[in-house]
């Protein structure tokens, strides 16, 4: 079983994500494999002590490349899983504070 210190990875920061933080209080994280809404919930309201609206969850596939001779199909990066946070009105994350 895994506990709330496994179930979140690492923040995913890209310019979306940094839109959806500034204006919209969402928060993008990669998650593990079998993680639920419930559990990335209880994550973030223990680690980060902030209160969690809305928990969305999408399993995002590989990226695939070809090599130029042999045109193979061959996996690039590998698929994950990444939630987004919602949280209330007023509330941030301090890992997100940096990054405008």
């Amino acid at each position: 079983m895994t506990t709330i210190y496994d179930v979140l990875r690492r923040p995913l920061v890209t310019e979306k994500s940094n839109y959806q933080s500034g204006k919209l209080h969402q928060y993008t994280f990669e998650v593990s494999k079998d993680a639920t809404k419930g559990l990335v919930k209880d994550a973030i309201e223990t680690l980060f002590d902030v209160k969690v609206t809305r928990v969305n969850i999408q399993n995002v596939p590989a990226k695939r490349g070809r090599r130029a001779r042999s045109r193979r199909v061959l996996v690039r990066v590998p698929s994950f899983k990444k939630a987004i946070v919602t949280l209330e009105a007023g509330q941030t994350l301090e890992i997100f504070e940096g990054v405008q």
